[in-house]
């Protein structure tokens, strides 16, 4: 072998780069399709504590347990705690956050990391929760009880089912990262309106006030959280729509005509 042949050995062919870069292009995005599942998993646990957390059944810190802590402090602690939450949840569902955003994470997994902070924003707030136990009021009957428990428990069932209307996966960002590794692009956005949505244009929104406010014991901790959540359900929608009349426009101005934002009846034409 000449001194030539080896160095001509040495030098990387072009098609071998190009392998190369395609092998570390799938290995990225298997890499964000164990990442989008691992958020999505975190989800799955939140969600099934937020149930138990509010409703106060079967976790080992609920809404009205845990260390006892002096008036003015639960109030200030658990305040801050859902701001966390709330900046967090609205600041990055921000059209002009995302495009921000991406410029620094793939676009396959910003829905993915926007899910799993959301879920530790609450992990953090069901950690440090300071309970307020004081009962404003409290339903006796076991019977009537277990109706407002159920009517809780379909207010989560309202929001499970929602999201599966207008298309789970993609809205906890499994579809994003499965798309991605499969090299599809992600469809354009389409606005639809199925089932709940000819009623109400938020049925989610609805169905976690039902679940929060659905309450056989209400305390003043329990009050607290669903006042507050309740407000900042309202502000998200205003935000949401601003974003939504931005992206389809006249179709949902027509919609926001047409269907209430809430309470299940039509507007009149």
């Amino acid at each position: 072998m000449t001194d030539s042949q080896a160095i001509n050995q040495d030098i990387p062919r072009p098609e071998d780069q190009i392998l190369d870069r395609s092998a570390g292009r799938s290995m990225g995005r298997f890499a964000a399709v164990l990442y989008g599942l691992a958020s999505y998993l975190t989800f799955l646990v939140t969600i099934l504590y937020a149930v138990g957390f509010v409703a106060g059944l079967a976790v080992p810190k609920a809404i009205d347990t845990g260390a006892a802590a002096p008036m003015t402090e639960a109030l200030i602690v658990n305040l801050l705690l859902m701001a966390v939450f709330a900046i967090q949840h609205s600041v990055m569902a921000r059209r002009q956050f995302k495009q921000w955003w991406t410029q620094f994470v793939p676009k396959s997994v910003e829905r993915s990391t926007y899910v799993l902070l959301s879920s530790l924003a609450l992990i953090l707030l069901f950690w440090q929760w300071r309970p307020i136990s004081i009962v404003l009021w409290q339903i006796d009957d076991p019977q009537i009880a277990m109706a407002v428990i159920g009517l809780s428990f379909a207010g989560w069932l309202t929001v499970l089912s929602s999201t599966f209307l207008i298309n789970h996966f993609e809205l906890f960002g499994l579809r994003q990262v499965t798309d991605d590794f499969a090299g599809h692009a992600m469809p354009a956005p389409r606005f639809r309106t199925p089932f709940f949505y000819k009623f109400v244009r938020h049925p989610l929104y609805l169905g976690f006030i039902i679940a929060f406010w659905a309450a056989p014991t209400m305390s003043v901790g329990h009050l607290l959280f669903a006042a507050v959540t309740t407000a900042y359900i309202f502000v998200g929608i205003m935000l949401e729509e601003r974003d939504l009349v931005a992206v389809f426009g006249d179709e949902y101005r027509r919609y926001k005509d047409r269907v209430s934002m809430l309470v299940p009846w039509r507007k009149s034409a």
